[in-house]
């Protein structure tokens, strides 16, 4: 569409996940620093919390691809989708996890399972790790099942079975306090808040972005096209990825080599989720 336009060799902004878009800024490095202490320090459970967009499958993705080098040490399992029941999130960590079981296998067959094998990686001095997006979904007793898992005692001067990260909305915070998950709630002794980007972050976030899609040229957005997706997007990446993608298609319709707050006015008016800036829109237009 426009990539030939601008110069790009894929398209920048995109909605999936792709560890290779990663920026560094202080805030979302600071959370996978984070997640990497909190597994080297043993601890059973972590919390990652955030907004909607804020980049939590992107963290939760970087995490689990340092892990991957780190194969004589740790084994990685990654439950995207948790609105399961206590039988069907047991099936999920067994398949995660890679293990051969009867798909009628009960609730505590796969305990079992799961159990033995976190006891084995244990003995040959690995620790299991489960990473658990959108855990705000969760029933209680699906979470309850999964701290049972963390409450195994490792091989003699082994590392910890199962370490688990969950990552979710504010309203995991909620969740965490209703009186079935004190338990849980009591070991979940560290927790991170990821925030939404500041006005530097938005501009970093855009360069950066654009450089490793292909882009190598002046800055593509002007300063006022820079503000007005910051001050509409309120620093949120999903929503920053959303308006950047349609201020490109909107320049390349005119013909534009550049992208000005003019063109990132018309993206704010497609998009539903831009609502506060509506009355701002009107008087761009009518000036």
């Amino acid at each position: 569409m426009y990539i030939q336009h601008f110069g790009l060799a894929q398209y920048p902004f995109s909605l999936t996940p792709n560890t290779r878009y990663f920026l560094k800024l202080p805030s979302h490095q600071r959370a996978f620093d984070f997640i990497i202490e909190a597994l080297r320090n043993g601890e059973s459970f972590t919390k990652i919390t955030g907004e909607v967009g804020t980049g939590k499958t992107m963290l939760c993705r970087k995490a689990l691809n340092a892990l991957a080098v780190l194969q004589d040490r740790y084994a990685t399992a990654f439950v995207p989708n948790p609105f399961l029941n206590e039988e069907g999130i047991m099936h999920a960590v067994a398949e995660e996890f890679h293990l051969s079981f009867d798909p009628s296998a009960s609730y505590y067959d796969l305990l079992k399972l799961i159990t033995e094998e976190l006891i084995r990686l244990s003995t040959e001095g690995k620790t299991a790790v489960l990473f658990i997006d959108e855990a705000q979904a969760m029933p209680e007793e699906s979470l309850e099942a999964i701290r049972l898992l963390t409450t195994l005692e490792s091989a003699a001067n082994g590392p910890t079975p199962l370490q688990v990260i969950l990552f979710g909305q504010p309203e995991l915070d909620e969740l965490l306090q209703r009186p079935a998950l004190r338990e849980l709630n009591r070991d979940l002794s560290v927790s991170f808040q990821l925030a939404a980007l500041d006005s530097d972050g938005v501009e970093a976030y855009l360069n950066h972005r654009l450089i490793k899609a292909g882009y190598n040229g002046y800055s593509l957005f002007t300063q006022k096209a820079i503000d007005l997706i910051f001050q509409s997007s309120k620093g949120v990446p999903r929503l920053i990825n959303i308006l950047a993608h349609k201020s490109l298609m909107v320049a390349f319709g005119k013909g534009a080599s550049s992208l000005t707050d003019i063109h990132v006015t018309l993206a704010i008016a497609d998009t539903e989720s831009a609502q506060p800036l509506r009355s701002q829109k009107k008087h761009l237009f009518s000036s």
